[in-house]
C-alpha cells in the first residue's frame, strides 16, 4: 500500500486535526453519504474542478472523513524535486505519451486490491472544456465498483461525499444523473465548470 498524506502513521491523525481546524476557520462544512463511508473500493469523482482551491478543500474533507484517495497525474509532475511530494499526496504517475490503455490498467488495479479509491476529476482540467471525460465510467463498469460523487461547493461552503451510484449500461443516462447532482455545486470559478452533458 502506498503511504500518502491520508494514511501516514502518527502524522495523519495530526493532519486530520489541522484539517478540522482549517475547515472551521474557513467556515466550511463537510458532509457525506453514510453508504460511501463504508465502501472499500470505488471511483471517486472530484468535481467541480475549476482551480487548485477546489482541490485544497477536497483534501481537507478527505482528511476529516478518513478517506484515502489516490489520483492520476502526468508523469512530468512526478519528476525531481516534487515527485515524492506528489506521491505522498496520493499521486500515481501516468505516461500519456505512450499508447497504453489507462482504463484497462486501472481496472486491473481495482481487481488486484482489497481497498482502492481513485479520485478522478471528470472535467480533466481546471479550465472550461466541451464535456466530461468518461474514463471514470468505463473504469467503474470494468472493475464492477460504484462511483461516489465527491464535491466542493463554494456557494454553500460545503465539501464531501455525495451519493453512491452503480453504473448502468446507458452512458448518457448516467451522465444525466451526474448532471442533476452537480448542477447546484459551485467551484471557485463557476464559469470554468464543465457540466457532464
Amino acid at each position: 500500500m502506498q503511504i500518502t498524506i491520508f494514511n501516514t502513521p502518527i502524522l495523519t491523525p495530526c493532519l486530520r486535526l489541522v484539517a478540522r481546524l482549517l475547515l472551521k476557520l474557513h467556515g466550511w462544512r463537510v458532509v457525506a453519504d453514510e453508504r460511501a463511508l463504508k465502501l472499500k473500493k470505488y471511483v471517486l469523482l472530484a468535481a467541480p474542478h475549476t482551480s487548485n482551491w477546489d482541490g485544497y478543500f477536497f483534501i481537507l474533507a478527505a482528511l476529516k472523513l478518513k478517506v484515502n484517495p489516490q489520483w492520476m497525474g502526468k508523469d512530468k509532475l512526478f519528476k525531481f524535486p516534487l515527485g515524492g511530494t506528489m506521491r505522498w499526496f496520493g499521486g500515481i504517475a501516468v505516461d500519456r505519451s505512450k499508447a497504453n490503455n489507462l482504463v484497462e490498467a486501472t481496472v486491473n488495479q481495482y481487481k488486484s486490491r482489497e481497498e482502492l479509491v481513485i479520485a478522478v476529476p471528470p472535467e480533466g482540467t481546471r479550465g472550461k472544456t466541451e464535456r466530461w471525460k468518461t474514463g471514470f465510467y468505463h473504469i467503474a463498469r470494468g472493475a464492477a465498483v460504484p462511483v461516489v460523487c465527491g464535491f466542493v461547493d463554494f456557494a454553500k461552503k460545503e465539501a464531501g461525499l455525495g451519493p453512491v451510484m452503480e453504473m448502468g449500461e446507458n452512458l448518457a443516462k448516467e451522465l444525466a444523473r451526474f448532471g442533476s447532482f452537480y448542477a447546484g455545486k459551485v467551484g471557485k470559478y463557476p464559469d470554468d465548470y464543465t457540466a457532464p452533458v
